[in-house]
């Protein structure tokens, strides 16, 4: 073959290789084997205020962080209930239109744990957490997964029981029995 038939197959293959990048990447698609079909979400960012002692008096402290970096520090002790708010919301506490986070399949699940508001509202409340808040959504979490470990998580259970975080807590389980 001559050179400038090889070059010209080379440019080719080029373009086709680009162009075929570019579709992948437009579409999503990360790779042969590892094709990646989640819609892409922008992380949300919080503001969370604070009061912190400072001496003879409290100081108050306000700072943004994503929902992803507040439930990986909330629940940096149980690290399946970072797995589980991954795949219950997608660390999303509100929506696109900036209202609280509701459930695909049930829409009374509400917020980054996706806690049904008809089973926990009363419950909730009771205890003094407004599971519509992400402070009060994941100490309810918090208090749910200390009562009845990941079960009331259980619907989503196929993506996260596969997780290195499920399997050491399910270890941590059997040697405490």
């Amino acid at each position: 073959m001559g050179d400038e038939v090889r070059l010209k197959l080379n440019n080719r293959l080029i373009f086709q290789t680009t162009a075929l990048g570019f579709v992948m990447m437009a579409s999503g698609i990360t790779g042969f084997g590892g094709a990646s079909f989640a819609p892409n979400v922008l992380p949300e960012v919080i503001e969370i205020r604070e009061t912190l002692p400072s001496g003879n008096k409290k100081i108050s402290v306000e700072r943004n962080m994503t929902v992803e970096e507040y439930v990986k520090n909330y629940f940096s002790d149980i690290p399946i209930m970072v797995e589980i708010a991954k795949c219950e919301s997608r660390f999303r506490q509100h929506n696109k239109n900036g209202e609280v986070l509701r459930g695909e399949k049930n829409d009374l699940d509400r917020g980054v744990m996706q806690i049904n508001e008809y089973f926990h509202n009363e419950k909730s409340d009771k205890l003094g957490y407004d599971i519509l808040t992400i402070e009060g959504n994941t100490a309810y979490a918090r208090y749910l997964f200390e009562k009845y470990g990941v079960k009331p998580w259980k619907s989503s259970s196929k993506c996260w029981g596969k997780t290195v975080a499920y399997s050491e807590f399910i270890e941590l389980a059997m040697n405490e029995k």
